[in-house]
């Protein structure tokens, strides 16, 4: 694996070497990670800024949060480390161009890591560097083996680049839609019954059932946040369709009850010390049997024991698959090796969708049978 790869400078390494000032642009939980990285590998911060909507002359951290024309002013040149996701434009437009004329690193920080904030960096194997690549190398080329195209093999590639260096241009060049999946690889269809685990306010059922033609055969959709849950809910009753299941429950590998720490999307994780506690089931219990033909697992994390929960039904009905790999350090070998092991006669598919830093990074797989 490593000798396919283009960079071999931990982006953690660049930084520490940089000649220029260090300016995060962002705040929130992205800043505190990179925050607790700085303070571990020794990396000068220079201050911090927020786009000009979010500076009310408050400050994050003992740092002033000042707009970018002040840090510019007062900094001249300088560096800018990314500290937020996003999928917006014109925003992802800006970040590449901020990158083009400033420089700019998106260092890759776990989505869901294993251990608080402030200390996440100290764990063995929390970061995703050279030596994380060195020691998974084997899955990791498992994995580039199992992959169904070039693309899909481009994206793997790139993905690891940038997780080791941080540069935006390595997700540039594999930044496909979600259309051109649904069009080659899912291809929705009216006699599908869907399952949609990770709702969230239901954009993926609507946007599911917009490829797929308007209608299909069933669709079940899981959202364990109570708050999120009512706003799937009025989205599914504004489709007017009767043929939509929404529980209030987690994805698991089995039936029960975990405590679930909401925090409003991507930062939600079934982390078991902390959080509400609510119910969890496996898609197996749920069906009992009935078919799937397409399952999608986003689920903050616990992708893993999700599909541990959708074995016989992976097994009996081959249900073609969309599973997010970017919440853990992990997901990008155990995720598709696990579902090998299930059902090896899978094609698998990895595609980057519009998103910096390398969320929305996704695994496809569709059964020889599927035309």
């Amino acid at each position: 694996m490593l000798e396919r790869l283009q960079e071999n400078t931990s982006v953690w390494e660049r930084l520490k070497g940089m000649d220029k000032p260090i300016v995060l642009y962002g705040m929130g939980d992205g800043a505190l990670k990179i925050m607790a990285a700085f303070k571990k590998f020794g990396i000068p911060l220079a201050g911090i800024f927020a786009s000009d909507e979010f500076v009310r002359g408050h400050s994050f951290e003992g740092y002033p949060v000042r707009t970018f024309s002040q840090t510019k002013e007062l900094l001249g040149d300088f560096f800018i480390v990314l500290a937020f996701g996003t999928f917006r434009e014109p925003l992802l437009s800006y970040l590449y161009q901020l990158s083009e004329n400033y420089g700019m690193a998106a260092p890759d920080v776990p989505v869901i890591p294993d251990a608080p904030l402030s200390s996440w960096c100290e764990e063995p194997g929390s970061i995703f560097d050279l030596e994380y690549i060195r020691t998974h190398e084997n899955e990791l080329d498992q994995v580039y083996a199992l992959l169904s195209d070039e693309l899909s093999r481009k994206t793997f590639l790139n993905v690891l680049d940038f997780k080791i260096s941080g540069k935006l241009s390595y997700l540039k060049e594999i930044t496909s839609p979600v259309s051109e999946v649904y069009n080659s690889i899912i291809r929705p269809r009216e006699t599908d019954d869907y399952i949609d685990l990770g709702a969230y306010t239901g954009d993926t059922v609507e946007g599911f059932l917009k490829a797929a033609g308007g209608r299909c055969s069933s669709i079940l959709a899981m959202e364990p946040d109570r708050k999120t849950f009512l706003k799937l809910k009025k989205r599914i009753e504004a489709l007017g369709l009767t043929n939509i299941t929404a529980i209030n429950a987690g994805s698991y590998d089995r039936k029960g009850t975990l405590l679930f720490d909401a925090r409003a999307g991507r930062n939600s994780s079934f982390q078991g010390e902390t959080g509400t506690p609510v119910r969890v089931y496996s898609v197996d219990e749920l069906l009992g049997g009935k078919p799937a033909s397409v399952i999608k697992l986003d689920v903050e994390g616990a992708e893993e024991k999700s599909l541990m929960g959708c074995r016989n039904t992976i097994q009996n009905f081959h249900p073609r698959l969309m599973v997010s790999a970017y919440h853990r350090n992990s997901d990008l070998f155990r995720l598709p090796l696990l579902v090998h092991s299930i059902y090896p006669e899978y094609r698998v598919y990895l595609r980057h969708h519009p998103y910096i830093p390398a969320w929305e990074t996704n695994f496809y797989f569709s059964a020889p049978e599927f035309t």
